[in-house]
């Protein structure tokens, strides 16, 4: 009877450790729930990466999370996608490597944690995803708040850059007519009526799906819409063809990316997006508010 006693305990013991095993090891969601990251929470390979300002970051943060300010570490002077040694190196630095599960928040714009997204998909680290609620009450209720900045232990991040989640000016000028793009700032930049660049308007043939349609906003953290939202959102779209992404520099769209890529369909980014499009006067527009 103590033999079956003990036997039984055993069993119980070796499910227990199985099961944390399964949870581990699982792959991370590209929109990442509260419960999820409160499960998981303790797994040691996982990377928590505060994308808001330092000083936001340094008033309160999700304990145990790296700051890496997004406007700051994801692009470079040109605002493009940062040299490959840089991003190396800030991976490396925030605790990143092959066997990370990385969960990205910010400040509710979710275009920084999109963009951080897509910048470790391009080097080739898919266990990768974004907060589904942006940082406040609902944030700070759910988690311990540290105001005390995080170091993690330096890990080696090894770049194995996917060229087809990242276009070209050139590439893009070449898909006109052939690809879908989709412009993915606000209307009225799209219509041409407001413009960071010099020129006004949009890139020809181009659909604009405004990124901030992909969320709703929150006084407790703005929230990322359900798939069944979204797919209502790009109902239009069709998934026969693939789909180039861009915006004012390569963050909005990333945002853009992570939805459509979930619901199916094959995309990628123009890093340049209209600050490097709309500054070239060799390249075709069309500008609707003329």
């Amino acid at each position: 009877m103590n033999f079956l006693k003990y036997f039984l305990v055993l069993s119980l013991l070796f499910v227990q450790l199985f099961s944390s095993d399964l949870k581990n090891d699982e792959d991370i969601p590209a929109i990442v729930s509260i419960d999820w990251l409160k499960t998981n929470y303790n797994n040691p390979n996982l990377v928590i990466v505060d994308l808001r300002d330092t000083q936001e970051y340094l008033n309160g943060h999700i304990k145990n999370a790296v700051n890496i300010p997004g406007l700051k570490s994801l692009f470079d002077e040109k605002f493009m996608m940062p040299k490959l040694d840089f991003l190396r190196n800030l991976m490396s630095n925030a605790g990143i490597d092959s066997t990370s599960k990385v969960v990205a928040y910010d400040n509710g714009d979710f275009i920084w944690a999109a963009r951080f997204y897509w910048i470790l998909e391009t080097l080739g680290h898919d266990d990768v995803g974004i907060l589904k609620v942006a940082y406040g009450p609902l944030v700070e209720k759910s988690f311990t708040i540290s105001t005390e900045e995080y170091k993690p232990e330096k890990k080696e991040f090894i770049p194995r850059v996917d060229n087809e989640k990242i276009q070209t000016k050139l590439s893009t000028l070449l898909a006109i007519g052939k690809k879908t793009i989709i412009d993915g700032r606000k209307k009225s930049h799209y219509e041409g009526k407001e413009s960071l660049a010099k020129r006004f308007g949009h890139i020809p043939t181009a659909k604009n799906y405004a990124c901030t349609q992909n969320y709703q906003v929150s006084e407790n953290g703005n929230i990322m819409k359900d798939l069944n939202q979204l797919k209502e959102v790009y109902k239009d779209v069709s998934k026969d063809k693939e789909i180039i992404l861009y915006c004012d520099g390569g963050a909005e769209a990333a945002l853009n990316y992570i939805v459509l890529q979930e619901l199916g369909y094959n995309v990628s980014v123009y890093d340049g997006s209209w600050l490097e499009w709309g500054n070239d006067k060799e390249v075709p527009i069309e500008n609707p508010s003329k």
